[in-house]
């Protein structure tokens, strides 16, 4: 048997925060896109010329799955126990940038879901205040920020793994 050096447990919590950075994102995602999409196609029966403007929502709402597949990638490729020590402070570092990078995509989806919802069977489907577009754009962009500071977080984080012993 190959000899294992580190903790033998510390990968599985690096592999959690992969998963989590993943799963949570896409979940952010999921729910951003069908929220969102839904609005667009009850705002697509009465006005069906403004169906590719209203999509931003939905665009916006895609872009969460890619920041949890970054981290997922960074995390996983940061584990490989048999090439160098993998301790605890490595698997936790890696867990708090899955969940960090996760959980502000899954917070972001469900912004980015009310609100391209609301903005766009209000904004367009009525036609009652199209000047409220650019507004909905900006919350959604503050929205996409939340994801994005975690995405940035979760990539300090899982740079932290490995500075735990001199080796």
């Amino acid at each position: 048997m190959a000899v294992f050096s580190g903790d033998e447990t510390a990968p599985f919590f690096g592999f959690l925060g992969a998963a989590a950075a993943l799963v949570f994102s896409c979940m952010g995602a999921a729910y951003g896109t069908a929220k969102s999409g839904v609005g667009v196609a009850s705002m697509g029966v009465m006005r069906p010329e403004l169906v590719m403007k209203s999509i931003v929502p939905v665009v916006m709402a895609g872009v969460l799955g890619i920041y949890g597949l970054i981290i997922a990638v960074i995390i996983s490729t940061g584990i490989n126990p048999k090439a160098k020590s993998y301790y605890l402070f490595d698997g936790y570092a890696h867990l708090s940038s899955g969940l960090s990078c996760g959980l502000s995509g899954l917070s972001a989806g469900m912004a980015i879901g009310i609100v391209g919802d609301a903005g766009v069977r209000i904004c367009r489907a009525n036609a009652q205040q199209p000047k409220l577009f650019v507004g909905m754009i900006l919350i959604l962009i503050f929205a996409e920020a939340l994801a994005l500071y975690g995405l940035i977080v979760g990539i300090i984080l899982s740079s932290r793994a490995g500075q735990s012993r001199a080796d």
